[in-house]
């Protein structure tokens, strides 16, 4: 059964921007989960955080709502304790989640909350026209930082990893088929379930081509379950070598149930 998951919203983005290419892998992700009997369409919510990537809860018929800037996370886990039974998901920026809302995300990482997040990573405030984000690169030049980032970025990956996040994947957003997949199993996992989108900013931070050539994919036998070889994965996220694929997953108990 095919599902138009469209809405009568005017598409915003600037034309070409990758989070399009997220908009449509979602939207496939739901369809094949629904047509699988794996997830009911009305137990699905889907939230978004403030910023380019939070436009996308206008363009999908399903129960979506906004946050309030890096907030989103906190928000979901509310939505999921009070009701289980729904498949809750969150887009959120790397502006929204790793500078604005720092603190929500880890401490759902470290709770193991049951609820999935996708992290539109840009490496910039585009919304706000080209500020510097924790994840714009050492030397990045934004209207904030004119001379360059003194900073060196953060790795959203690795710092899930060290949070005790349960499922661990990175994925680009040019590959709608393989996000897709992730994204299926990211809301089939039972825990906290942490996606990071290679989502290039084609207007303040083009950085299609690199990404082009930087990423790679992990062989599909590789160890999921062992975080020290996870670990290894995640700092190997470097300007040559950037690994997608499922990263790491495990089980153990949810904050729904402790609670």
């Amino acid at each position: 059964m095919s599902l138009d998951l469209s809405t009568e919203a005017e598409v915003t983005w600037c034309p070409g921007c990758p989070n399009s290419q997220i908009l449509v892998a979602f939207r496939q992700a739901v369809e094949g989960l629904v047509n699988d009997g794996k997830v009911e369409l009305h137990n699905i919510v889907a939230g978004s955080g403030v910023g380019c990537h939070g436009k996308i809860s206008d363009y999908l018929d399903v129960s979506t709502f906004n946050s309030l800037h890096g907030r989103i996370v906190p928000t979901l886990t509310g939505i999921k304790l009070a009701n289980p039974k729904l498949n809750v998901v969150g887009f959120s920026g790397d502006g929204d989640s790793f500078s604005e809302g720092f603190n929500h995300i880890t401490h759902a990482a470290r709770s193991n909350s049951n609820i999935t997040v996708f992290l539109h990573n840009n490496q910039v405030f585009a919304l706000t026209t080209g500020q510097a984000t924790t994840t714009s690169p050492k030397g990045f030049k934004g209207g904030t930082m004119p001379d360059g980032s003194i900073n060196e970025p953060v790795n959203p990956v690795l710092i899930m990893l060290v949070m005790g996040a349960t499922f661990v994947a990175r994925t680009p957003a040019s590959d709608i088929a393989k996000t897709k997949e992730i994204m299926q199993a990211a809301m089939m996992h039972k825990g906290f379930a942490f996606v990071e989108i290679i989502q290039p900013c084609i207007t303040f931070f083009d950085t299609r081509e690199h990404f082009k050539n930087a990423v790679y994919w992990l062989d599909a036998k590789h160890r999921k379950g062992n975080i020290d070889y996870a670990f290894k994965v995640a700092r190997m996220n470097t300007d040559e070598k950037v690994p997608c694929g499922i990263i790491y997953q495990t089980e153990k108990p949810t904050f729904e149930e402790l609670v």
